[in-house]
This record gives C-alpha cells, sequence and structure tokens, in this order.
C-alpha cells in the first residue's frame, strides 16, 4: 500500500509543478484592452477611464474578471480531471488478473473512494463553472458576473477542499499510516463512514463541504446575473439554450447542495462528538441513504443538464441549422429540473422500503426518461438534412448523443424494481453510470473545448490531434464501459480489489476476459487524454495566431453568436483603437497584424506547402 500511495503522491506533485510552470508561461498571454461597445469588454466601455489587471501571479490570485476566473476553473478542472483519471487507471491495472495486480485492498479502497469524489467534485462541477463563467456574461450581453468578488470567493474555496479530500495520499506516508486515505466509497455510507477510524475520513468531509458551498454561491450568482444583468435585447424568449441549462442547474444547486452540506455536518458530529443522529438508536443507516440521495439523484443533472446545454448549442452550428424545438429543449430541460428531486429513491429499492413507495418512484424515474428523449429525437432531427461539417467539436456531439442513448436505456432498466433487484450494485451499474459521466458529460466538455478554443486562446488546435482524440476516446469509452455492462450481467459486484475464480476449470473465465478488455479500453482512453492534454497546452503556447474572428464560418449560417462576435470586437479593438497586439504578433505601421500568423496549426505529414490561411477554413476539419 505504501508504495502505491508513494507513486500516485508523486503523480500528483509532477501535475502541480506542470501547472505552476504553465502559469509562468501564459502569466501575460492576453492584452486587456476596453472591448467596443462595453458588453463583456475586458476594461470599462469605451470613453471611460481604463485601468491596466496588475500581471503575472498577482493577478490570477487578485482578478475578479469573470474570463480569468473561468480560465482559472478550468485549469483547476483539468487537474482534477487527470488525476481522477490515474486514480481510475490504476483500478483498472489492479483488476487486470483475478487476484490484483499492483495495490492492496485498502489502497484500492482509497482510490475508489477518491476517484468518485474528485471526477464527481473536483472535476465536473467546476469544469462546467469554467464554460459558464466565461461565456454566460458574453451570451447575455453582460459586463460581468453580478457578484465578481464572491464568484473569485467561490472559485478559491475551490482548492483547499481538493487538498482536503487528496490530503491522505500525502499524510499517509509522513504519518506512518494514521492519517489514511478515506476508504469510505464515494456515496459514504453509514455506519462504515461514522465508524471507520481514520482523520483522512474527517479531512475529506471537510473538503466535500467547501465544494458544496463554493457551488452554492456559484448557483447564487448566476441565477441573479441571468435574471437582472441581460442586455436589454435579451428576452426569455431568445436567451440561448446554454444559459437556459445553467439557469436550472443553479436552480438544483440551491435545493441540493444545502441538503448535502447538513448531511455532512452531522457524518462529521457523529464521527467526533458521538451524536446519534446515524446511529441505530437515532435516525438510523438509512437516514444518510435518504439524505445523500435526495441529494445524489439531482446531482447526476446538475452535471448533465449543461453538458446538454452545450451540445444543443454547438451541435447546429455544424448542421447548418438552428436547433429543431427549441422551446421544447427549453421546457425539457425545466422538467428534468422538477422531476430530479422525485427519483432519488431507486438507489434504495433493496433496501427493503415499502413497496407502495418503490412503485411510485419507480413510476417517476421511468417518466424522467421522456424530457431526455425529447432532447436526443431534437438532436437528431436537427442533424436530419443537414449540411453536416464533421470537425472535431460537432465529432464529439454526436459522441456525446450515441452514449447518452446508451447511458440512457440501461438507466431505464435501473429504475424498473424488479431488474434492479437483480442488477443492482453490480458492475451493470457502474457501466450505466459512466456512459453517463465519461460518454456523455466528458464528451460535451470536450466539444465545448474545442468549440470554444480560438476564444480562450486567439489560436487554433491541431485538428488531426483532436480528431484522434475523439476516436481513440470514442472506442475506449465503449470498450471499457460495456464489458462492464456485461460483467454486470454476469453477476460481478463492484467495488472489489480482486475476484474470485477456479482455474482448475478455467484459467480464462468470461469474468477475468471482461475485466481485461475493460482495462484495454481504459489504456485506449488513456492514450486519448495524453494527445488531449497535449494539443491543449502545446497549440496554447505555440500555436500561431488565427486572425478570422468567424474561425468556424457561422456568418454563413446566421449563426455567429454572442460571444465571437465579441470576440470579432476584441480582435479589431486590439488592433485600431491602440491596444497591444496579442502574444507579440507584429503590427505594421497601418495598424495590421502580419499575415505571418494565419499559417495552420495543422500537422504537415506529406511535406506539402500550402498558401496562407488555406488551412484555416473549418470546411476542411472533416
Amino acid at each position: 500500500m505504501a508504495s502505491g500511495q508513494f507513486v500516485l503522491t508523486v503523480l500528483m506533485g509532477i501535475f502541480l509543478v506542470g501547472v505552476a510552470a504553465f502559469l509562468s508561461r501564459v502569466e501575460d498571454w492576453r492584452s486587456y484592452t476596453p472591448a467596443v461597445g462595453g458588453g463583456g469588454g475586458y476594461g470599462e466601455a469605451v470613453g471611460q477611464v481604463h485601468r491596466e489587471k496588475p500581471s503575472g501571479i498577482v493577478r490570477w490570485l487578485t482578478t475578479v474578471d469573470h474570463k480569468d476566473i473561468g480560465l482559472l476553473y478550468g485549469t483547476y478542472a483539468v487537474i482534477a480531471f487527470a488525476i481522477g483519471g490515474i486514480m481510475a487507471f490504476l483500478i483498472r491495472m489492479q483488476l487486470l488478473v483475478p487476484e490484483g495486480l499492483i495495490v492492496g485492498n485498502e489502497f484500492y479502497n482509497s482510490l475508489l473512494t477518491s476517484h468518485g469524489i474528485t471526477m464527481l467534485f473536483l472535476f465536473g462541477t467546476p469544469i462546467i463553472a469554467a464554460f459558464s463563467n466565461y461565456f454566460i456574461p458574453l451570451l447575455i450581453g453582460a459586463d460581468d458576473m453580478a457578484f465578481p468578488r464572491i464568484n473569485a470567493i467561490a472559485f478559491w474555496l475551490l482548492p483547499p477542499g481538493a487538498l482536503l479530500i487528496w490530503a491522505g495520499f500525502f499524510t499517509a506516508p509522513l504519518t506512518g499510516n494514521a492519517i489514511e486515505p478515506a476508504q469510505t466509497s464515494w456515496v459514504m455510507y453509514t455506519p462504515l463512514s461514522a465508524e471507520q477510524v481514520n482523520p483522512g475520513v474527517d479531512l475529506m468531509l471537510l473538503g466535500l463541504h467547501l465544494t458544496g458551498v463554493s457551488a452554492t454561491m456559484g448557483a447564487i450568482n448566476f441565477i441573479a446575473t441571468i435574471f437582472t444583468e441581460r442586455d436589454e435585447d435579451v428576452t426569455w424568449a431568445n436567451l440561448d439554450i446554454f444559459s437556459w441549462t445553467i439557469l436550472t442547474q443553479s436552480a438544483l444547486i440551491l435545493f441540493a447542495f444545502p441538503l448535502l452540506g447538513s448531511a455532512i455536518v452531522m457524518l462529521l458530529l457523529d464521527r467526533n462528538l458521538q451524536t446519534t443522529f446515524y446511529a441505530v438508536e437515532g435516525g438510523g443507516p438509512m437516514l444518510w441513504q435518504h439524505l445523500f440521495w435526495f441529494f445524489g439523484h439531482p446531482e447526476v443533472y446538475i452535471l448533465v443538464l449543461p453538458p446538454m446545454g452545450l451540445v444543443s448549442y454547438i451541435l447546429p452550428k455544424f448542421a447548418g441549422r438552428k436547433l429543431f424545438g427549441f422551446k421544447f429543449v427549453v421546457y425539457s430541460t425545466l422538467a428534468i429540473g422538477v422531476l430530479s428531486f422525485g427519483v432519488w429513491a431507486h438507489h434504495m429499492f433493496t433496501t427493503g422500503m415499502d413497496p407502495r413507495l418503490r412503485a411510485s418512484f419507480m413510476a417517476v424515474s421511468l417518466a424522467i426518461a421522456v424530457p431526455s428523449a425529447v432532447k436526443t429525437f431534437n438532436w437528431i432531427t436537427t442533424m436530419w438534412n443537414g449540411r453536416l461539417r464533421l470537425t472535431t467539436p460537432m465529432l464529439f456531439c454526436i459522441g456525446f448523443v450515441s452514449n447518452f442513448i446508451l447511458g440512457g436505456v440501461t438507466g431505464v432498466f435501473l429504475a424498473s424494481v424488479p431488474v434492479d433487484q437483480v442488477l443492482h450494485d453490480t458492475y451493470y451499474v457502474v457501466g450505466h453510470f459512466h456512459y453517463i459521466v465519461m460518454g456523455a458529460i466528458g464528451f460535451a466538455v470536450f466539444a465545448g473545448i474545442y468549440y470554444w478554443f480560438p476564444i480562450f486562446t486567439g489560436k487554433m488546435y491541431q485538428r488531426r490531434l483532436g480528431k484522434w482524440h475523439f476516436w481513440l476516446s470514442m472506442v475506449g469509452t465503449n470498450i471499457t464501459f460495456f464489458a462492464m455492462l456485461f460483467l454486470g450481467y454476469l453477476g460481478m459486484p463492484r467495488r472489489y480489489a480482486t475476484y474470485e475464480f477456479n482455474e482448475t476449470i478455467a484459467p480464462l473465465t468470461l469474468d477475468t476476459l471482461a475485466h481485461q478488455a475493460a482495462s484495454i479500453g481504459a489504456v485506449i482512453l488513456l492514450i486519448g487524454q495524453l494527445i488531449f492534454v497535449w494539443n491543449l497546452v502545446q497549440s496554447w503556447l505555440e500555436g500561431p495566431e488565427l486572425e478570422d474572428g468567424d474561425p468556424w464560418d457561422l456568418k454563413e449560417t446566421d449563426q455567429h453568436g454572442r460571444e465571437f462576435q465579441w470576440h470579432e470586437r476584441r480582435q479589431e479593438t486590439a488592433i485600431t483603437d491602440g491596444g497591444e497586439p496579442e502574444d507579440g504578433e507584429a503590427v505594421t505601421d497601418g495598424g495590421v497584424a502580419n499575415e505571418a500568423s494565419d499559417a495552420s496549426s495543422e500537422p504537415r505529414t506529406d511535406g506539402e506547402v500550402e498558401a496562407d490561411g488555406a488551412d484555416d477554413d473549418p470546411s476542411t476539419d472533416d
């Protein structure tokens, strides 16, 4: 166990050092000049006094600009994604052979616990906050968030929260395993979580509490911003679909996260002050399950609604058509938000609850599939007879729809009481959940990163590497998680560090083969994400400038959104209004940037020479 902890600690340290080096290189990557027209500009409106931001690390520590905070959220979330991904990879390597390959049972339980919490609370919610912080004010014509300082505070609660959640991995080698990582699984069921004598559990609970406070503060800010900071011509009727999903998500957070915080406080009191909230003589272990899942299932929709909004926003751009049935997509979003609070007990069908209650929760769980199906049919109809351009963002949107169908259909089976009683706590549940979390949410996040990469950086990613990332992710996702669905049908229980087999009967059983297939898929997934990180960082730091304010040719289909209009004004302002050119690009006497930066970032594979700008046409990215 100690060796595994040491390896994970070293890997975490390498990532943190890499992030510090990255920030030191990009601290002055963009000049800050007033944007024409005011709304969403870096400085005050034209004609007002313009104050320069501090440079260097001071800027990042003190900024209240919504775009800077969006970048901080994004960097934080990518780090968490990398660490959570390493944990998942170690889990899959452990399960290559029945007796376990690389770590002991206790460290496996620590990885399992921290992987789930990292991906849900440290990656899922913050990466959505990255997009919404950066783009919601731009999409609604606001200058900034309603409460910029609260926005900054909400972010700065996250790093200490992450350190507390991961604290056991750092302290175990130093304290002789006196403070170990939590081994409660990410659902933290009592009585295990209440009776486990390990201060690492308390640290993890405190870290979770901080992330919940952060999410709640952010939700209040988004609701206030969308209600009060919209431009005059942005009405509820023409509010973009991404803003609708963020508004719905924020409302869910307001009802769900405070309940989780209360449940965590009661668990901390049980652990440290011998109260009896979850003891048999008090509320009982079932109380934790009710409180946790009343938060836990709305949390699934807190995570998936904004990615649905991303796909609903990005997919039409490359289908050459407006989103089909816009109002129905909005109504289905609101319906999911309401129904999500009536399905939590389908996680508890095997606990012996009243059959009449089970039937009611089954009915609502099946009903919530309807608005999700409405969205799916709208996405497919938007693409039907459209002029599809298979850019990297579009490929990830299509992959989202495909994986979401698989994850949704397998979830409908689990909503049925008799089926759930057979498949509960098997790998079928793991496969279903990961089709949604990685196959859908992760793919929508990648689509958003690639689609808005020119706005983030003023550059274009390497398109060929982007497509390699998609195909490796798509293949790896389906191999890994389909194998888990198969394992569930075989009856393989989840959360086990080893599994039994009889070598005298068969040296390779179906269980072993399925686990090995899932592990091979995890290797493919890992390769894809390494390509993604390399493409992201290398293109951001060294890619040529992209001068086209409409890099996706959206004007041709009248879908040039507010954020790209703002991006265009920013480019024009930086050149014509005396602003400094971006990233050291040369400016001629007439104030026009050199054409030398117009070359594509597409890697040359056969030595051909192309005219300047030839590869910047997004229609060639298919």
